[in-house]
């Protein structure tokens, strides 16, 4: 039960952590907008890759976790 007590409050953490991004998410204007980010804008078209920025969460989400997960 200890294991299952322990990963509810990681899963909580790691969405309180995504709430909160998502909530400043307007206020963080480079969020989604780094250098190798893929945006090909064309006349009735527009295609987003956040590749930078999802590269940047995973690194942040792993620490997270590592930090966690140590004993």
């Amino acid at each position: 039960m200890q294991h299952i007590g322990k990963f509810l409050i990681i899963m909580g953490i790691v969405i309180a952590v995504i709430g909160g991004l998502v909530m400043l998410s307007g206020k963080i204007s480079w969020l989604g907008r780094l250098p190798g980010d893929i945006v090909i804008q064309k006349k009735n078209f527009t295609f987003y890759f956040p590749l930078a920025t999802s590269i940047l969460i995973s690194i942040i989400l792993t620490l997270i976790f590592w930090i966690v997960g140590r004993r």
